[in-house]
């Protein structure tokens, strides 16, 4: 067997007959995607949100299914080693399965995007013009160890009238072929082709590789993970991405903050769920009030199991016999350390401009959080930081379509163009000019 190809993925050989079924199986499923896709546009409001209840139902009486399967990655997960804060976005659970299925009900009570006049005019020469929201067409999403993803795509998929390729990754493997089955299976049972959601999980990594390759039978792609596989799609794709970013989110403590509210949103930031992007994973306080809050805030993250990645300042503060271990020197790779874990990266600043040039210097541009009540520190923190959502005396936590009234979310971006933050139904849209004249012609 030969191995001239090469998967842009790891950077390994991979046959070329397993490539070569990977491209065209992904050629399969995404022609078929695409042929589904066209089915929505006579489809009204009322018609999408009734598939979106009954996909809610399905999954909800499958509950014990997909539990099942999900067992089966935790199981392999562990056997692997994988990470603590990968498991648990992994992981699924009775009220977790609701919860995604509540998602998909709230993305049905939206308004639909399609149709929307974003706006419009008459010119001087008598043409009438408008701009509308139309969807995308066909779109792929590269991801792992996320099963929730899976549905939450499918959802604002079929309400912005959109068909999805998935690629889920092996650790979420048998999750989702039996999430992606009850979601092809209830779409049948609306009249509606099964094919609008659909997995190339069958082919493995080289069918994330055709996937990248599937230009003009993919109109956009999402990748949605770990820092290394955001960069692997976003150099090698052939096909257009939405970056979505990894998260190294500051919350930066002023000397004009509330110290008790302070020391509840770090505790929220930084432990009510450790594997997301969203979690904070670098403290910055004031020098002026560090004195009177570290201490506080340093046993409440204790308490949690933290572990405070320091700088000498921090350190003097903190250090006391039973210390060892959880307050450890920080160094310079802390400081751009997505942790992903009960670690946090702590360092006393002089004032905001040094709080807003640590943050330009290693932010990811994804989340960053000020706690002040002078509203000249607020809007020099969110006039000197460059990220995709700034936080106002509130968690971090709160970077979440759901959260932020999107329903849910095909991700975060953290790039610039096209749509930047959580990307709800609108960023699964693109434009359409319209342009309505009375036997126009141009002089």
């Amino acid at each position: 067997m030969t191995h001239d190809a090469t998967s842009q993925t790891t950077g390994r050989p991979v046959p070329t007959d397993e490539a070569a079924r990977a491209a065209q199986l992904v050629t399969e499923v995404a022609t078929a995607a695409r042929r589904a896709q066209r089915q929505l546009a006579p489809l009204t409001r009322q018609d999408k949100d009734a598939a979106l209840h009954a996909l809610a139902d399905a999954l909800v009486e499958a509950t014990d299914r997909v539990l099942a399967a999900n067992a089966e990655d935790l199981a392999r997960a562990r056997e692997r080693g994988m990470s603590e804060g990968l498991i648990d976005r992994l992981a699924l659970d009775a009220g977790r399965v609701a919860a995604v299925a509540g998602a998909v009900r709230d993305v049905a009570a939206l308004p639909d995007p399609v149709g929307e006049i974003v706006d419009g005019q008459r010119l001087p020469n008598g043409l009438r013009v408008r701009r509308r929201r139309v969807p995308i067409g066909v779109v792929g999403m590269i991801y792992e160890a996320r099963p929730n993803v899976t549905v939450d795509v499918a959802a604002l998929a079929l309400k912005s009238g959109n068909a999805v390729v998935l690629r889920g990754g092996s650790a979420a493997e048998a999750t989702n072929a039996v999430i992606v089955e009850i979601l092809r299976a209830a779409l049948a049972g609306c009249g509606l082709s099964p094919d609008l959601v659909a997995t190339v999980d069958p082919a493995g990594r080289p069918g994330a590789t055709a996937l990248m390759r599937a230009r003009g039978l993919v109109d956009v792609l999402v990748p949605r993970g770990g820092a290394g596989l955001i960069k692997a799609v976003v150099e090698s794709s052939q096909v257009p991405v939405i970056e979505t970013g990894s998260g190294n989110c500051h919350v930066y403590v002023d000397a004009s903050a509330d110290l008790d509210d302070a020391v509840r949103i770090i505790i929220n930031a930084k432990t009510q769920r450790v594997g997301v992007c969203n979690a904070a994973e670098t403290l910055l306080v004031h020098e002026d009030v560090a004195e009177a809050f570290l201490p506080r805030a340093a046993r409440a993250l204790w308490e949690r199991g933290v572990t405070l990645h320091a700088d000498d300042a921090v350190r003097a503060l903190l250090a006391a016999p039973g210390t060892e271990g959880a307050l450890v020197a920080a160094t310079e790779e802390d400081w751009a350390t997505e942790y992903g874990s009960l670690d946090l990266a702590v360092r006393v600043v002089t004032d905001v401009h040094e709080a807003t040039e640590h943050v330009r210097r290693y932010s990811t541009g994804h989340t960053e959080a000020v706690l002040a009540q002078d509203l000249r520190v607020v809007n020099a923190f969110t006039a000197g930081v460059d990220c995709a959502v700034v936080m106002v005396n509130a968690s971090t936590r709160f970077t979440d379509g759901g959260q932020l009234g999107l329903g849910a979310e095909l991700g975060i971006s953290t790039q610039k163009l096209h749509a930047r933050g959580p990307m709800g139904l609108a960023a699964l849209t693109t434009t359409q000019w319209v342009v309505e004249g009375d036997g126009h012609v141009r002089p």
